[in-house]
């Protein structure tokens, strides 16, 4: 069976949906090698010494049934091409033959395989005054229209199934729930380790941690203001928050200078996967209050070291994190400065508990699981 992946995603983003692809490709490899996967990807201005580069080269080095199939195009190019302009050229036409071709990012191109499209939240819906105007107006037209080709559709979480029948009256029959789940480099680690990561960091010895981009669904401004409330409780605590800057930003640095924040929050932009593990070690509590998630990468990744989890009771949250978290209200700063308070004061139970539901989440069953589902999609396309 000869099945394509849009590798874009996977070889062009650093956390979320690019992370979700690596992992999950290299899943499904190791799971049954007698698949073919034909990675197909964007490739024209990608940098050839990046980070994703090489672990794709590495992924078709150890699985001989992995191929990458660069496209001599840009990201953007092809997304116009595609989606915009609705060029009907199907990707057989570019890398050959295929049974399934499985979209992870939302939008499905143009092919006459069984298809299987991955939907990982409906912010532009739920909250759409959190995502960037231009994106949701694309993915508005974009996604129901893959939506309606999909022979599958695969979600992150039964909080986003729950989204698709409610929003876009998309029955459950259609919809397969495959977890994503944590690596293993996510668990608690020597404090010798840890230790050497802050000093070449520099990192402040009493820290909370947000990881996550910078955009208006994490909730940044409630959490800089609840953080503002701790501050004489805890007159030596920092706020790292780890992450790019995304869209409609703005307003989180300017209540870091309103509130002055300035020497107590700290802006780390994106941090190399392999300091990750010892950012979450090292933070007293991780501090997730957004408005609405698919899943919840970092949060899982934090409950899996041990870290001590502050988060908001909405969407996938409860799913990923169970009882092993701080639950708080999102649109309430003191009530997210009460459950870091609750976090900081009793953090053992949390500690022991969160690498125990992490435990839950791995990507060996999550490959097994997409494999499933793609054999399923050829078995319909035989009894049809």
């Amino acid at each position: 069976m000869r099945i394509g992946v849009d590798y874009t995603a996977g070889i062009w983003q650093g956390a979320g949906i690019g992370r979700y692809t690596r992992e999950l490709v290299r899943a499904a490899a190791q799971s049954d090698p007698e698949l073919s996967f034909q990675l197909f990807y964007a490739a024209t201005g990608l940098d050839q010494q990046g980070p994703f580069v090489h672990y794709a080269q590495q992924l078709a080095a150890t699985y001989h049934n992995i191929r990458l199939r660069p496209l001599p195009i840009t990201p953007r190019l092809l997304t116009i091409l595609w989606q915009r302009v609705r060029l009907p050229l199907r990707i057989e036409w570019l890398i050959g033959p295929l049974d399934v071709v499985h979209a992870p990012d939302f939008v499905l191109p143009p092919t006459r395989a069984r298809t299987l499209l991955t939907i990982h939240d409906l912010t532009f819906l739920v909250e759409p005054g959190c995502a960037e105007p231009k994106l949701r107006r694309y993915l508005s037209t974009a996604v129901p229209r893959s939506l309606q080709r999909a022979d599958l559709i695969v979600v992150d979480s039964k909080a986003t199934a729950s989204d698709l029948g409610r929003l876009y009256g998309i029955p459950n029959r259609r919809i397969r729930l495959l977890y994503p789940a944590v690596d293993t480099r996510f668990r608690p680690i020597p404090t010798a380790e840890a230790q050497a990561v802050r000093q070449r960091l520099g990192l402040p010895e009493h820290f909370l941690l947000f990881v996550g981009t910078l955009e208006p669904r994490k909730n940044l401004v409630r959490l800089l203001q609840a953080f503002t409330l701790l501050q004489s409780e805890h007159p030596d605590l920092h706020l790292l928050i780890a992450g790019k800057r995304g869209w409609l930003y703005d307003d989180i640095f300017a209540t870091v200078e309103q509130c002055h924040l300035r020497d107590r929050v700290h802006f780390l932009d994106f941090v190399a996967d392999e300091d990750l593990p010892a950012l979450y070690n090292l933070a007293r509590a991780f501090v997730y209050p957004s408005l609405y998630e698919g899943f919840g990468f970092p949060v899982l990744e934090a409950l899996a070291c041990g870290t001590p989890v502050v988060t908001t009771k909405v969407s996938s949250l409860p799913e990923v994190t169970g009882s092993a978290a701080v639950f708080v209200d999102p649109l309430d700063p003191e009530d997210i400065a009460a459950g870091i308070r609750t976090a900081l004061s009793n953090p053992m139970p949390l500690r022991t508990a969160g690498p125990q539901q992490a435990a839950l989440f791995r990507w060996e069953q999550a490959g097994q699981t997409l494999v499933a589902i793609y054999r399923e999609l050829v078995t319909i396309k035989q009894a049809r």
